[in-house]
């Protein structure tokens, strides 16, 4: 049977891994706003009514000899044909040529080059395909002009290629430094390959399932780079603690089969209930109405589920049909046995004058590491949000270097536009003209443009050009800085709070924003409360506590907070630069990626805590002695949970090698955030609070004793 095990797992991740080669293609790189947005809406209405708003591509014409002008035959050749074989494309809703308008703004500033806007129909994936073809079609060198292409579809195919390809070179960076650490860990050639196995069984399994479920609902593409660093995280975690006891059970007599089921109704419980945490944990991503975090999710259950799964089928199967050399140390596996808690001298060493130091004086040590965590977490009240740009791409990208290109010859169409969308005006022209006056007053606006006219400083600068119907009108609002930047954030509140003459939907990235952060906002609470409620019941069924549900929460949300302060001071801040390899810095956190650091973590390290309560609950049941069980629990779960920690962020080290901000942003978010957590939090905090909590650790309720007596989810 055990044979069969193996090679029913082998079979069906060799199935999952041909399929699974073509998840890559169902998956996209959209899904980053709320698609309910009032911006979106804002923007929707105005390509609709008046042909105005962001456009989807730009395309830039620009000469080859410095010699030749944007109106120079030959180079005016080129864009016309550029623009008409854009409008002539399916799903093109309008273009906007300088050869057609003459529009100064759609102009160089040294008159060389000039731009073709265009907007398309349909959703977001539609659009992306109507771009991709219009870009691989005209994009290039011509006779007399070179074409290149911006727009935010082109920087999300972008951002999807390049994650492709840092993705492969992550694995192939951590893949041989991840191998040699089992080794060393493991003391065996054959134990170091079981989370090999198992996480490759996760891996390929979970990107076919993506791959099916992308037929029935969007999921973004960065979901396999979650898949990737999360499930052989897991599968690092789980052999580990299952082969830590199954070696603990050998030596100490049990005969193998015996071994087996011990390891399955110990560690393999412990490893059943990790990983309904971490799920429980990632499902508050599901809360929000933000696509790539709900796929994040969907990636993270998914491989979280595998790798318990193949954890409690393939690993047993495996520790009966080798258990000699998988006892054994040596390369082969072939020498005397192993340790039976997997752990060196020096580890071991490390945790006892760390626990006898924390025994000492609990007190002082609580203090200096909390107040370590909270200097960590002070950057976060800093932190000024914003959205995914071409910014997060490598600056050798050709994207990123045509839209540099576009802010410095385009002032125009890179300034800071805030369209206005006036849905069913009806009112007289003087009454939208007062509107734009009282726009053009406020600070940080730089000119107002609509129906009524230009207006800078409350003055008209140009004439008014009607433009409007029974459906509505609109004004444009060019504000002074950068879309994300608090000046932009500022006019734009200034903006709205104008009386307008009928309700106002606000368009461009900083509504856009502004919106994003008001629906994750809006879901917060209820993420955090899921997440609260449902690892209280999930700790207080594993432990029979009251209190250390709470203090496990508090203690992880501690972490957290220093991780967030991480991601301030790195990448909003650009400090570190030369440690975590190069990226811009914008002066902002990507707002989901911070989201999703967070709740990655919350989860590994509730992993973690529940790996230590099941060692500490244990003693405490044989030994009725806090003070024992608390240092008994940490010395046998204390090493391998620093190894688990060292392999894990070796693992999302491959992350922060990545050329895209966003990834590096999760890889170094995770990375400091684990390791953090595994030395300070859990190797003094927790202990420290567990000794001045004493006795009071273990109390509940009669009633709920009661019912812990049922509910019971411990080893014992």
């Amino acid at each position: 049977m055990n044979r069969v095990t193996l090679f029913a797992a082998v079979v069906l991740a060799a199935l999952c891994g041909l399929f699974g080669a073509m998840t890559g293609d169902r998956l996209t790189a959209n899904g980053w706003f709320p698609p309910e947005a009032p911006a979106l809406r804002a923007e929707q209405f105005l390509g609709r009514e008046f042909e105005r708003g962001t456009p989807d591509l730009i395309l830039m014409v620009r000469a080859r000899d410095d010699r030749d002008s944007a109106d120079t035959p030959a180079v005016a050749a080129v864009g016309a044909a550029v623009a008409d074989t854009v409008q002539g494309a399916a799903r093109t809703h309008y273009v906007t040529s300088y050869w057609s308008t003459h529009d100064p703004g759609l102009r160089s500033a040294d008159g060389h080059g000039a731009v073709v806007a265009a907007k398309f129909e349909g959703d977001d994936d539609t659009v992306h395909d109507a771009v991709s073809r219009a870009v691989k079609r005209l994009a290039g060198e011509r006779a007399a002009a070179t074409v290149t292409a911006v727009g935010q579809p082109v920087v999300h195919e972008a951002l999807e290629t390049q994650a492709h390809e840092d993705l492969l070179r992550a694995e192939l960076f951590t893949a041989p430094l991840i191998l040699l650490l089992l080794v060393v860990i493991f003391r065996s050639l054959p134990a170091a390959l079981l989370p090999v196995l198992v996480g490759a069984m996760a891996t390929t399994v979970t990107s076919a399932l993506l791959g099916a479920l992308a037929l029935l609902t969007p999921v973004s593409v960065f979901a396999l780079n979650i898949t990737t660093a999360l499930g052989f995280g897991l599968a690092v975690d789980y052999s580990l603690l299952m082969l830590t006891r199954f070696r603990q059970e050998v030596s100490q007599g049990a005969r193998v089969p015996a071994a087996v089921r011990t390891t399955l109704s110990t560690a393999g419980r412990t490893v059943l209930y990790s990983g309904l945490a971490v799920s429980l944990c990632l499902t508050a991503l599901l809360v929000f109405p933000i696509m790539f975090l709900r796929s994040m999710a969907y990636g993270g259950i998914l491989v979280t589920a595998v790798s318990v799964a193949a954890t409690l089928t393939v690993l047993p199967a495996a520790f009966a049909l080798f258990a000699s050399r998988l006892t054994g140390t040596g390369v082969l596996g072939r020498g005397r046995p192993a340790a039976t808690e997997s752990r060196g001298r020096a580890g071991e060493a490390l945790w006892d004058r760390a626990l006898r130091g924390v025994r000492r004086a609990p007190v002082t040590v609580a203090l200096a590491t909390t107040t370590l965590v909270c200097l960590m977490a002070a950057p976060f009240t800093q932190v000024s949000f914003g959205l995914l740009d071409d910014r997060a791409l490598p600056a050798g990208a050709a994207v990123r270097t045509s839209t540099d290109t576009l802010r410095a010859d385009f002032p125009a169409l890179a300034a800071t536009r805030l369209p206005v969308a006036l849905p069913g005006f009806r009112g007289p022209d003087a009454e939208l003209a007062r509107y734009s006056e009282r726009l053009s007053r406020l600070p940080d606006v730089e000119r107002v443009t609509g129906p009524a006219g230009t207006y800078a400083a409350g003055r008209v600068t140009k004439p008014a050009t009607p433009a409007r119907d029974g459906r509505g009108s609109w004004v444009e609002v060019t504000v002074h800085g950068a879309p994300f930047d608090r000046s932009a954030l500022r006019a734009l509140d200034a903006v709205e709070s104008v009386p307008a003459p009928a309700r106002p939907l606000t368009g461009g990235p900083t509504a856009l924003l502004r919106d994003t952060r008001a629906a994750l906002a809006d879901r917060l609470p209820f993420a955090v409360a899921l997440v609260a409620l449902a690892m209280s019941a999930l700790l207080f069924a594993f432990t029979g506590s009251v209190l250390i549900p709470v203090k496990a929460l508090a203690l992880t949300a501690l972490s957290m907070t220093a991780a967030m302060g991480t991601i301030v001071y790195v990448f909003q801040e650009g400090h570190l630069r030369d440690l975590v390899g190069p990226f811009t810095v914008v002066g902002t956190a990507d707002l989901s990626m911070t989201i999703l650091v967070i709740c990655i973590a919350f989860a590994l390290s509730m992993d973690y805590e529940v790996f230590l309560l099941s060692a500490i609950r244990e003693r405490y049941v044989a030994t009725g002695d806090n003070t024992t069980a608390v240092s008994e629990g940490l010395r046998r779960t204390g090493p391998l949970i620093t190894s688990a920690s060292v392999l894990i962020a070796v693992v999302f080290l491959g992350q922060a090698t990545s050329t895209i901000t966003p990834l590096k942003t999760l890889g170094v978010g995770v990375v400091v955030t684990i390791l953090l957590d595994a030395v300070v939090i859990r190797m003094l905090l927790v202990p420290a609070f567990m000794f001045l909590a004493g006795r009071a650790n273990w109390w509940s309720p009669p009633l709920l004793t009661r019912l812990h007596a049922r509910v019971s989810l411990s080893e014992t």
